[in-house]
C-alpha cells in the first residue's frame, strides 16, 4: 500500500469516526423520534374523542334533560378534533392552542361525570361502566404518550442546542427547538384542591 493511500484511509476512518459524535445522524434520528411521539399523542388523543359520542348518547338515555352538559361535551369535543396540529407546524402558539382545545375537553368530561354521579342507574349500566373503563384507560394512554413525547422532545433539543452537536446543526441542519407541553395557568395547580366530606 502507498503511503497516499495509507494517508486517505486514516483521513476517511477520522472523519467517520468524528462524524458520529457530530449530530449529523443523531439529529435527524431524533428528529424522527419527535415526529413518532407526537403522531401517537394525537392517535391518543383521537382514540378519546372516538369515545365521546358513545358515551354522551348513553348518558343522553338516564339524563336527557342535562342537555347543556351534554352540548358542552359535544362542542369541546368538535373544537378539540379541530385543532390539529402536524408535526411540522409545531411551535409555541399552536401547541398553546391544542393544549387549550385538549384541556377543554378534559373540562367537559369532568362536568359530565359530576352530572353521571346523580344517577345510580347510569352508573350501574353495563354499557356506561365499558365506556367509562375505556375512557379511563385513554387517559392513562395520553399521559404516557405525552410523556414520551416530552422526553423525545427534550433529547432533540439537547441535540440542537449543547455543543458539539448544536454546531452541526447551526452549520448544516438548521432545526428549531421544538415546543414542550406546559401549564396555561401555573397558579392553577399552586394549591391542592380542597377535598370536603359532607
Amino acid at each position: 500500500m502507498t503511503l497516499n493511500k495509507i494517508f486517505v484511509l486514516l483521513l476517511l476512518s477520522l472523519t467517520l469516526s468524528s462524524n458520529t459524535g457530530c449530530g449529523i445522524q443523531s439529529i435527524p434520528q431524533a428528529q424522527n423520534a419527535v415526529e413518532a411521539s407526537w403522531s401517537e399523542v394525537l392517535n391518543q388523543y383521537k382514540r378519546r374523542a372516538d369515545l365521546i359520542p358513545n358515551l354522551v348518547e348513553v348518558v343522553k338515555r338516564y339524563a336527557s334533560h342535562e342537555r347543556d352538559t351534554l352540548e358542552a361535551v359535544v362542542n369541546a369535543r368538535a373544537r378539540a378534533t379541530q385543532t390539529n396540529v402536524n408535526v411540522g407546524d409545531l411551535n409555541v402558539e399552536s401547541m398553546r392552542k391544542f393544549s387549550q382545545a385538549q384541556a377543554g375537553l378534559s373540562s367537559a368530561l369532568s362536568r359530565l361525570m359530576v352530572v353521571v354521579e346523580r344517577y345510580p342507574d347510569l352508573k350501574a349500566n353495563e354499557n356506561f361502566r365499558d365506556l367509562s373503563v375505556q375512557l379511563e384507560g385513554t387517559e392513562n394512554r395520553v399521559t404516557i404518550a405525552r410523556q414520551r413525547y416530552i422526553e423525545s422532545v427534550q433529547r432533540f433539543n439537547n441535540l440542537v442546542t449543547v455543543p458539539p452537536t448544536s454546531w452541526t446543526n447551526s452549520l448544516i441542519l438548521h432545526y428549531e427547538k421544538k415546543p414542550q407541553f406546559t401549564v396555561d395557568d401555573p397558579k392553577a395547580i399552586e394549591n391542592a384542591p380542597k377535598v370536603q366530606f359532607k
